[in-house]
């Protein structure tokens, strides 16, 4: 958490200025903000935000079975991993 925090300028620019700038109750509010909200990393908030614009675009002249995901516009994201117990079932 202390290096995102580092490189998204949040109480310094290095681990070692973050840790002497925030208290640990700070960085515990910013890990909790980090849950609900998502990333603090600004080119993927864009990123994302860009592939829901487009997937929006395009999904508005598809029927509801051709929509595609705002994922498929996403280079730099991971993934979905699917669970254990979601394999099963497939």
């Amino acid at each position: 958490m202390l290096f995102e925090l580092a490189l998204s300028g949040i109480g310094g620019n290095t681990i070692h200025q973050v840790k002497s700038n925030l208290t640990m109750l700070e960085i515990n509010q910013w890990a909790e903000y980090r849950d609900i909200r998502g990333s603090l990393n600004i080119g993927r908030r864009v990123e994302q935000a860009a592939a829901n614009i487009i997937a929006m675009n395009i999904n508005k002249e598809l029927k509801f079975e051709d929509w595609v995901e705002p994922l498929e516009f996403m280079p730099h994201e991971d993934d979905v991993e699917i669970g254990f117990e979601e394999q099963l079932t497939d």
